[in-house]
């Protein structure tokens, strides 16, 4: 599952992973992807950190506070903010196991999406 307040930004993410094999769901605000997280049973959330209302570090917060098997899902934080040493210890405090800097290249998402959830495969299915 994408979630990204930037449709654009959405749609390129989401193409990214479609490209090597991935099947996508994407959602543009916080509230939208905790309605559909208890239907779908997303394998990754690949979530950006600077959305309005709920920010991404409140969202990953709020999911790993859900009952298993939703909270233990791999998250990959996306950021437009400054790459400091301080934003990913955040973002690892916060839930997520990586950080990745926008503009990000197709490649650089792909391995690290790899790294957690291995071959390409549905990144949110029905139930």
């Amino acid at each position: 599952m994408v979630v990204d307040d930037n449709i654009d930004h959405c749609d390129v993410t989401s193409c990214c992973l479609e490209m090597f094999g991935f099947e996508v769901v994407a959602r543009t605000s916080a509230q939208e992807a905790l309605d559909m997280i208890t239907e779908f049973e997303p394998h990754l959330l690949v979530i950006d950190i600077a959305m309005p209302n709920v920010d991404g570090y409140t969202l990953i917060r709020t999911i790993r506070s859900l009952p298993p098997p939703i909270c233990s899902i791999p998250a990959i934080a996306l950021t437009g903010l400054r790459n400091t040493l301080r934003e990913r210890e955040l973002a690892i405090r916060s839930g997520f196991q990586t950080y990745l800097v926008k503009p990000i290249q197709p490649k650089d998402l792909v391995v690290e999406v790899l790294k957690l959830v291995g071959q390409p495969l549905v990144l949110a299915r029905t139930n």
